[in-house]
């Protein structure tokens, strides 16, 4: 312990540095080639597109527009449609598009650089400001799917949360000028993510109890307090609107008191997916899809390094005055909001039955990534060895730091090597699109993982309905695109080659005798009737 706290009092920065402290120019440059690469991504149509990031950009092209002004992802209601406002200024001055819609997803994660510098710069040191830049600026698959797709909320929570405990930190140190901004500013963010992802809701909190502790009850009456009060009303006007207005089932707490049921899943499960695979899956330690056993051990390093946060920030704290007061309470924010995250998810049947999609839901822990380096860093670097002993714990503490870097640099490398792998359903996509148009079809039924992503590729000129195995109605997201199909006069059938749905459709249209030309194309079967075919639709 002595050896952390001789790390700290050596590097901790003044609260106003004189000049640019050599960590920045690091920092700076470790950003940028972390916003090179994800834009370089972002131009080879990667990560490949799904129908729910299709769902937010049919969103954002029908605010654009003046047709629809939702609050809610298309046929849910949680996960506020941000993202889509967002874009929708884009889909005005240059069309639709999946780059467009995914742009000011890249801007949140330059921001969130930007802002996970600022706040480790004052709660711990520059340069593990900058080690921490550049470890975010690396990407797994995981990653940039987090960071890049527009498809529920992900692309803004770490920004959000970053921000809220920046400023918090900041009103208590004191060095914001103009104090009833910074809290009309925190009353926003924090109103938006009630509406926007409740993913971040542990920071949300961690942050707010730092803000009473930092500047007291005193502190946010007056003007500061009326500024708090006001933002944070102007943030929640979407989900008051909402559950002012919609049917009592749909309302917020009813929502997430069902989704709270979710997938069954045994404990041991459960552990393994949320912590031991999870943790190293979200956090960019892992290959596309899989974590070999290798890169796994992130997953039992990542709780004690966060116990020993813990710890190291609560002692701390108890004998801190001033300032450094209100550094302790940051960082222990810190560490409160990734153990809440994590035992949340944890607990969670998703963990346990879908790990690797499911992972997403720690992307939150990212914001934590200095507090859970803090104990290496800080023995690590304790001054210069006075003996065997003190440079064994150097090297034993540097040692997991390496490690962790190597295997998120192996995790990125990974990608690249699958990029061309990675990219081939954006050119079968392409593929289908060209052939449906010479088939002359424009109105079709197929599975929910294809139908809005086509429609949002063509910009509704193709428009589909989902159907399911047994060919009853799937998940419309967006109804009237279920009654275009309905009333078309043929429309086509378009399923995944050898999928149960497609060889449904087949025994169908031979059981009515309905003469049928097929096209296979793209991994598709494109079915087309000679004359209209009424299916079992209830």
């Amino acid at each position: 312990m002595a050896i952390a706290l001789s790390a700290e009092a050596a590097e901790t920065p003044t609260t106003r540095p004189v000049r640019r402290h050599p960590a920045w120019w690091f920092a700076v440059a470790l950003g940028v080639l972390g916003v090179g690469y994800r834009l370089a991504v972002l131009l080879a149509d990667l990560p490949p597109t799904n129908s729910d990031e299709a769902t937010s950009g049919l969103v954002a092209m029908h605010l654009a527009e003046g047709r629809e002004f939702p609050l809610f992802f298309y046929g849910q209601y949680y996960m506020g449609a941000l993202e889509s406002y967002l874009a929708a200024p884009l889909f005005a001055v240059f069309g639709p598009s999946t780059f467009a819609l995914r742009l000011p997803n890249l801007l949140l994660y330059a921001a969130f650089l930007v802002l996970i510098w600022q706040l480790t710069r004052r709660l711990y040191t520059p340069w593990l400001a900058a080690f921490t830049v550049g470890l975010l600026a690396l990407g797994s698959d995981r990653i940039l799917k987090n960071e890049l797709i527009a498809g529920g909320g992900y692309p803004e929570m770490n920004p959000a949360g970053a921000l809220l405990l920046l400023l918090a930190v900041n009103l208590g140190l004191g060095v914001v000028r103009r104090r009833w901004l910074a809290y009309a500013g925190w009353g926003l963010v924090a109103g938006l993510t009630l509406w926007d992802d409740w993913l971040v809701l542990p920071y949300v909190g961690a942050a707010g109890l730092v803000l009473l502790l930092a500047t007291g009850w005193r502190a946010v009456r007056g003007r500061d307090g009326l500024a708090l009060g006001v933002g944070l009303l102007i943030g929640l006007v979407p989900i008051v609107v909402h559950n002012l207005t919609a049917a009592p089932e749909n309302r917020s707490l009813a929502i997430y008191a069902n989704l709270s049921g979710g997938a069954v899943a045994s404990w041991p499960d459960r552990l393994f997916g949320g912590v031991l695979f999870g943790l190293p899956m979200s956090g960019g330690l892992c290959s596309p899809g899989r974590c070999e056993p290798w890169q796994m051990w992130w997953g039992i390093a990542y709780p004690i390094l966060l116990v020993a946060a813990g710890v190291l920030a609560v002692r701390a704290l108890r004998r801190a005055t001033g300032d450094e007061r209100v550094r302790q309470a940051g960082r222990l924010a810190l560490v409160v909001g990734a153990a809440l995250s994590l035992l949340a998810y944890a607990s969670s049947g998703a963990a346990g039955s879908t790990p690797v999609e499911s992972a997403r839901y720690l992307h939150c822990l990212l914001i934590s990534t200095p507090a859970v380096l803090w104990p290496l860093w800080a023995a690590a670097g304790a001054g210069r060895p006075s003996g065997g002993r003190t440079r064994l714990i150097r090297v034993g503490a540097a040692v997991p730091l390496v490690a962790l870097t190597l295997t998120m640099l192996a995790a990125t490398g990974a990608l690249l090597v699958k990029a061309p792998e990675l990219a081939r359903p954006v050119d079968e996509r392409r593929e289908l699109v060209a052939a449906l148009d010479r088939l002359g079809v424009t109105r079709f039924y197929s599975e929910y993982w294809t139908c809005n992503n086509i429609t949002f590729m063509t910009r509704e000129r193709l428009v589909c309905a989902v159907i399911r195995d047994d060919l009853q109605p799937g998940w419309d997201r967006y109804l009237p695109y279920r009654e275009q199909v309905r009333q078309a006069d043929r429309p086509a059938f378009v399923l995944p080659t050898g999928s149960p749905s497609s060889g449904a459709v087949a025994a169908h249209l031979a059981g009515v005798g309905a003469p049928t030309t097929v096209t296979t194309v793209a991994g598709y079967d494109i079915y087309q009737t000679a004359v209209p075919v009424d299916l079992p639709l209830r």
